[in-house]
C-alpha cells in the first residue's frame, strides 16, 4: 500500500437537503441541516487513508471552533497532521452546500486559511514529502504553497497528481512543469484545454493537449461514464459503477483518494487504480456528506 501526501484545503461543511434547488429570490425551507468535514484536500486524505494508506496532510486552520473540529477528525482518521499549522489571524475554510432529491449539488466556499498556509510553511514537511509515493493536491488552497510542494516532490522523485478544482483558466507553468498526473473533469477539462468533452475522439484531443503541456498521465472523469485515462501510449475508457446517486459530494476526492492507494508510480495498473477509485465513488454517492459517505476499504474488496 501506498504512502500519500495531500497538500489542501480543509472546510467544515454546512449542507442543507432540499426537493429542488431554490431558484433567484425564492425561499424555501430545507428538509434537514447538518455539518460535517470537508475541504477537497481532506477528503482525499480520508478516502486514501480509509483505503489503507499511510496518509499525511499538509494544510492549515485557523484558531477557531471549525479549525479543533477539523483538526479532531483528521486525528480521528489517523492521519498524520505534523504539517497542518493553526493560524490565529484566519477563520477555518467552510463550505455551504444544497442538494436535491436528484443528488445534485450547489456549492459555496470560503477559503479562509486555506490560502494563508506559505510555501516556508510547506518547507517544513520536506521530509513528509520525501518519503511519500504521491503528493496530491487541488486548487482550493494557496497555489504558489502547491508549487512549492510540487517541486519539493519532483527533487524527491515524487510523484506527483494535481486535481484542478476549481479549475482555472490558466494553470500556473511552474507548476504544470512538475505535475506528473492530472485528474480533472470533463467542465474542468474543457476550461483547462478549450475543447469540449463529447466523445473518446474528444477525450483524446484533451489528453493530448494536456501532454503537450508537460504531464505524463491524464485521467479525465466522465461521471456516470467513468474515467477515460492516456498514459504511456495507451487510452482507453474505465466504466463507472451504475448505482443511484443522492448525494454526489466528494465523489471525486474519493476516486482520487482511493486510487492513489494502489496506483504503482509507474502507472503500469492504472485501469485496476481506476477501476478502484471507481468502486469507492460508486459508494461514496450513495450516502449523504463529504467525509461521513467515503468508504472503507473492507468495504470495497
Amino acid at each position: 500500500m501506498n504512502t500519500i501526501t495531500v497538500i489542501g484545503s480543509i472546510n467544515l461543511d454546512t449542507t442543507l437537503r432540499v426537493s429542488q434547488m431554490p431558484k433567484p429570490g425564492e425561499t424555501m425551507h430545507a428538509k434537514e441541516h447538518f455539518t460535517a468535514g470537508g475541504g477537497k484536500g481532506a477528503n482525499q486524505a480520508v478516502a486514501a487513508k480509509r483505503s489503507g494508506a499511510d496518509t499525511y496532510f499538509i494544510g492549515a486552520v485557523g484558531n477557531d471552533g471549525a479549525g479543533t473540529v477539523m483538526s479532531e477528525l483528521l486525528e480521528q482518521e489517523e492521519i498524520d497532521t505534523t504539517g497542518v499549522i493553526k493560524l490565529d489571524n484566519q477563520s477555518t475554510g467552510q463550505a455551504f452546500i444544497t442538494v436535491d432529491d436528484a443528488g445534485e449539488n450547489s456549492i459555496l466556499i470560503f477559503s479562509g486559511a486555506n490560502n494563508s498556509f506559505t510555501p516556508e510553511d510547506v518547507q517544513k514537511s520536506t521530509d513528509i514529502i520525501g518519503k511519500s509515493d504521491f503528493l496530491i493536491s487541488q486548487f482550493e488552497s494557496a497555489i504558489n504553497s502547491t508549487t512549492e510542494a510540487f517541486n519539493i516532490a519532483r527533487s524527491k522523485q515524487v510523484k506527483t497528481i494535481l486535481n484542478p478544482a476549481p479549475a482555472l483558466s490558466e494553470m500556473p507553468k511552474e507548476l504544470l512543469s512538475v505535475t506528473d498526473m492530472i485528474i480533472p473533469n470533463e467542465t474542468e477539462t474543457e476550461i483547462l484545454t478549450g475543447i469540449k468533452v463529447t466523445d473518446e475522439k474528444s477525450l483524446k484531443e484533451a489528453a493530448d493537449y494536456l501532454h503537450d503541456l508537460g504531464i505524463e498521465a491524464v485521467i479525465i472523469t466522465i461521471g456516470s461514464k467513468g474515467a477515460f485515462y492516456d498514459v504511456n501510449g495507451k487510452s482507453g475508457i474505465v466504466p463507472a459503477f451504475k448505482v443511484k446517486a443522492v448525494d454526489t459530494t466528494a465523489a471525486g476526492d474519493t476516486f482520487i483518494g482511493a486510487l492513489s492507494t494502489i496506483l504503482k508510480t509507474d502507472y503500469s495498473n492504472i485501469e485496476e487504480a481506476i477501476t478502484y477509485g471507481n468502486k469507492a465513488s460508486s459508494l461514496t454517492v450513495q450516502r449523504y456528506g463529504a467525509q461521513p459517505s467515503i468508504p472503507y476499504k473492507n468495504e470495497l474488496v
